[in-house]
């Protein structure tokens, strides 16, 4: 049923536009950038907050999120393989 959706989608959006012909997507692609960019986000802000709460751990948590960062873009970037 959803892909009789997309691809009627697609249909309809390269008659509208012959420009749109070139592009193309999946949903799993995009779902795989919006955890890795909420993961990324969310590491951030967390750090930034418990920076703020404990400055002398600053050089842990720093270390730590970096980690925690390059796993979540990874996991989006293996998705992103994953998926063509």
């Amino acid at each position: 049923m959803i892909i009789d959706l997309i691809t009627s989608a697609q249909e309809v959006a390269s008659a509208a536009h012959p420009v749109a012909t070139g592009v193309s997507g999946s949903i799993v692609g995009a779902f795989a950038g919006l955890g890795a960019a909420l993961g990324v986000g969310l590491i951030g802000s967390k750090a930034a907050e418990a920076v703020g709460r404990n400055p002398g751990a600053f050089g842990n948590i720093l270390t730590i999120s970096i980690i925690g960062m390059a796993l979540a873009e990874g996991l989006g970037i293996i998705a992103f393989f994953a998926v063509k």
